[in-house]
């Protein structure tokens, strides 16, 4: 199973209160959610007027189709001018899967 995972820090230009702020991070949030079928949440920034950390997260079984997804998701969010990217991080992580993990059941008599 691979995991992808990426932070993008944000400056809401012009927003004057936190409602401002949470209207346009909703927005995008919406926005790669429905294009891009990605986990979005904001993770830092939340007592901020003007700055928002959102983190994407998805997951797959191909380590480029999760990371090309991330970087596509990335982009949009540039491209949406919707605030300004002060700066990303993409990490691709493998975790192995086995078979039949856990115990097995106990048979009947």
């Amino acid at each position: 199973m691979i995991v992808g995972a990426a932070i993008v820090e944000l400056h809401v230009h012009g927003s004057q209160s936190l409602k401002a702020k949470r209207g346009v991070v909703r927005s995008i949030t919406q926005r790669v959610r429905n294009r891009f079928n990605l986990a979005v949440a904001e993770v830092g920034g939340q007592d901020t007027w003007q700055r928002a950390v959102l983190g994407l997260t998805g997951v797959g079984s191909d380590a480029r189709s999760v990371r090309r997804a991330l970087e596509q998701a990335l982009a949009f969010i540039e491209e949406l001018h919707l605030a300004e990217v002060l700066g990303s991080d993409l990490e691709i992580v493998s975790l192995d899967h086995v078979d039949g993990v856990g115990p097995e059941p106990e048979e009947e008599d």
